[in-house]
């Protein structure tokens, strides 16, 4: 997922994050405003994990959501076309 589209998706994302780690709160996830350097400090201040460690877990996480948003191989904004897409058709018929 890429960076822009990370920030875009961060309210959407901070379930998922909370989820992984815990100690994590909505503010904290907020205040990094989607900026993966702040998130990984995050990251390894409240886990308690080194700054490698706390990356390398981010990055597969990361990996991990990317995976999930875009599970049929379409991006998010492509199932929202593709959806919106087939109102017209029905509304056109």
């Amino acid at each position: 997922m890429n960076k822009d589209i990370f920030q875009g998706k961060i309210k959407e994302i901070s379930g998922e994050l909370r989820k992984k780690w815990g100690a994590l709160t909505d503010d904290d996830i907020q205040k990094t405003k989607g900026n993966m350097e702040a998130l990984s400090g995050l990251v390894q201040q409240k886990i308690g994990l080194s700054k490698e460690e706390a990356s390398k877990q981010l990055s597969e996480f990361m990996t991990d959501i990317d995976k999930k948003f875009t599970s049929t191989g379409e991006s998010a904004s492509d199932k929202v076309n593709s959806k919106i897409d087939a109102i017209k058709n029905k509304l056109s018929h």
